[in-house]
């Protein structure tokens, strides 16, 4: 069963709460976060990326680099940009984009959930990937982005979460500039927060990582590393949770996760579309774009037309929970055996479009002459996702997107406080 702990919160300051919260570090690059940040001296993207704070050429793994985030952290809590909490808490987290709202409910995840296993995980870390953020941890001592769970809903849970939202003022409450609007609770009751916590460890057998692949391993370590250094420990302390949201499985929706290769592998178009027909049902549909409609179809857009495709039954087994992904099916039909692409976390040839960007941003890039094909799929299904992690299984690499991205800054979890 999960174990969930409150924590005194370091968050901004209710007057400049949307200038401080940011998106995620993961999902900007360098130049787009100094973009971001340039005329905003609050942005948290000066602490979570702080190369931004540099010119170009700076190696954003030196020494220096993470210095200067610390820098710019404890200048925060100095000038009062950030406040404690005084007491341990549980916040609700609630996001509301296109008319559509999740609530998840902010908490310490154990550590020991973590290694044990009962926290799950669906993805393959990459260790410079991990070191990254172990380093960014340590050298802040604090957890400043929030990794994305979620569980199997609880009806007793839904309901209190609910009720308390219509009862409470919010502390936060903000509409981004991407038209999210993001509301924070704080439950300092202790009767609501032991109730939780108790439904938690009842009735949750375990949490699955839906985003924060990268985040939670490096949380986990950097608690091991304090721990060891630190032989006397009760198991109380912060640095034995990480910081997490943990949203009810009947709230999400997983968004597709898309494909631009460079080139297709020597071959003329029509070559590509009667090595694609073998193992697939093609349609072309033109110039209009076309988004897939169901599991085990595809559209792809090369050379001005785009083209439904429509697996055929051999190329999947609906009892193998990874075998019959559309990611696998793309890979070993597709990437793998017509476009000569055998590892998607390594081969500089292929990228990544998240759904939130839309098909009209992969038939841009084609049509600029960046990339040659596109591939979207249909979203990998929740159930999907907690059916291979409960069967130990690791996804392909980029298989989900979800959306909207949970803000940085917004809960700060210190770890030596």
């Amino acid at each position: 069963m999960i174990t969930i702990k409150p924590f005194k919160g370091l968050r901004p300051r209710k007057d400049i709460v949307d200038k401080v919260a940011a998106k995620p570090y993961d999902v900007l690059n360098s130049a787009e976060a100094k973009e971001e940040a340039k005329d905003n001296p609050f942005s948290f993207l000066r602490i979570s990326k702080p190369e931004i704070n540099f010119d170009t050429t700076i190696d954003q793994y030196a020494d220096e680099v993470y210095l200067k985030g610390k820098e710019i952290f404890d200048g925060f809590i100095k000038d009062g940009i950030l406040v404690q909490d005084i007491t341990p808490c549980l916040y609700i987290y609630a996001q509301t984009m296109d008319g559509r709202t999740q609530t998840g409910l902010v908490a310490g995840s154990s550590i020991d959930d973590y290694f044990n296993d009962n926290i799950k995980k669906h993805e393959l870390t990459l260790v410079a990937k991990e070191n990254d953020r172990i380093k960014h941890m340590k050298t802040k001592m604090a957890q400043p982005g929030m990794v994305f769970l979620t569980y199997k809903s609880v009806e007793e849970i839904d309901v209190i979460i609910d009720h308390y939202c219509k009862h409470h003022e919010a502390e936060n409450d903000f509409t981004d500039s991407q038209n999210v609007r993001h509301q924070l609770w704080k439950i300092e009751n202790e009767n609501i927060i032991n109730k939780l916590t108790e439904l938690f460890k009842e009735h949750v057998a375990a949490s699955y990582i839906a985003d924060g692949h990268h985040r939670s391993a490096a949380s986990a370590k950097v608690g091991k590393q304090l721990r060891e250094e630190n032989p006397n420990y009760t198991g109380n302390e912060p640095f034995n949770y990480f910081l997490s949201c943990l949203f009810p499985s009947n709230q999400l929706q997983i968004q597709d996760y898309n494909r631009l290769v460079k080139d297709i592998n020597g071959l003329t178009e029509e070559e590509l579309l009667s090595k694609i027909a073998e193992n697939f049902d093609i349609e072309k549909i033109g110039a209009n774009i076309y988004k897939p409609a169901h599991l085990h179809e595809f559209s792809i857009y090369v050379s001005g037309n785009w083209y439904k495709l429509t697996a055929k039954q051999t190329t999947y087994d609906e009892n193998d929970p990874i075998g019959v992904l559309d990611v696998t099916i793309l890979s070993n039909y597709i990437l793998d055996p017509v476009l000569n692409i055998k590892d998607q976390r390594t081969d500089k040839r292929i990228d990544f479009v998240g759904g939130i960007r839309g098909l009209g941003e992969l038939q841009k890039r084609v049509d600029s002459g960046e990339m040659k094909i596109a591939v979207a799929f249909y979203p990998v299904s929740l159930d999907q996702l907690i059916d291979i992690a409960d069967s130990g299984n690791i996804m392909p690499p980029k298989s989900t997107w979800f959306e909207p991205k949970l803000k940085s800054g917004l809960v700060i979890n210190l770890l030596n406080k």
